[in-house]
């Protein structure tokens, strides 16, 4: 690796301010031959929605008209990257759906661009990377040699700005229902009544009712159906046998 890719590399991977770490990734993508680079992190709110940050040194008035437009809600790099790690080379072809799209960033002065997505599966963020320049085409071999310093790059500022979004709600453990309560729901579920599943499992009636009254408890059920419901779907009643 050249050395003042590896001197700029170090810098960013010491960069611990978003700000600061995107101007040395700006720096970068100057000097592989881009002059324009483009980072995104979408996040869903507490409310469902979801928002983006936007960090680029796009012109002023592009930007303008894509918030304005919603381009995004149509733009194929963005559908590509939200579904995709692989990186997509922006072409005519690319935007055959939206063609006055592309005709905007010709205008621009951003029609060769690529771009790289980078997806938290933990966080259910999305960020989006992307290079572009007006003065020449893209080869396949350019794409290929500057792919790990994307990455690296992307990640990066990625874990940055995620250090600064809302944390996803962490998922409930799973209630904790002992073998005999596993039991009484899996009778109840096949349709047996207390006393019955009393005489199977050599329990009295009202020992099974206990059982089963713990287990609505646990599983945040209101009364005994739901509670088999709510086991089915945790996975206690997949299996058939009777302790």
């Amino acid at each position: 690796m050249e050395r003042w890719k590896e001197s700029q590399l170090n810098q960013l991977a010491r960069a611990t301010e978003i700000d600061a770490a995107y101007r040395i990734s700006l720096g970068f993508a100057k000097n592989i031959g881009f002059k324009f680079f483009a980072f995104s992190t979408t996040y869903q709110t507490k409310a469902d929605q979801f928002n983006t940050v936007q960090l680029n040194n796009y012109p002023t008035d592009w930007n303008i008209e894509y918030e304005q437009k919603k381009f995004s809600a149509i733009d194929p790099v963005v559908a590509h990257c939200n579904h995709s790690r692989l990186p997509v080379l922006w072409s005519e072809e690319l935007f055959s759906k939206t063609p006055w799209l592309w005709d905007a960033l010709e205008t621009q002065g951003l029609q060769h661009g690529w771009s790289q997505s980078i997806h938290d599966e933990e966080s259910d963020h999305c960020s989006i990377l992307s290079l572009a320049r007006s003065h020449c085409p893209i080869t396949a071999f350019e794409l290929y040699e500057n792919l790990g310093f994307s990455v690296f790059i992307g990640r990066h500022l990625h874990a940055l700005i995620a250090q600064t979004l809302p944390k996803k709600a962490a998922k409930p453990c799973a209630p904790h229902l002992t073998p005999r309560e596993i039991d009484v729901l899996k009778l109840a579920a096949v349709g047996k009544t207390a006393y019955e599943s009393a005489i199977i499992l050599n329990l009295s009636a009202r020992t099974v009712n206990f059982h089963v009254q713990s287990a609505i408890l646990k599983l945040g059920a209101f009364n005994k159906i739901s509670a088999v419901l709510a086991a089915t779907k945790e996975g206690f009643l997949n299996t058939s046998a009777i302790r």
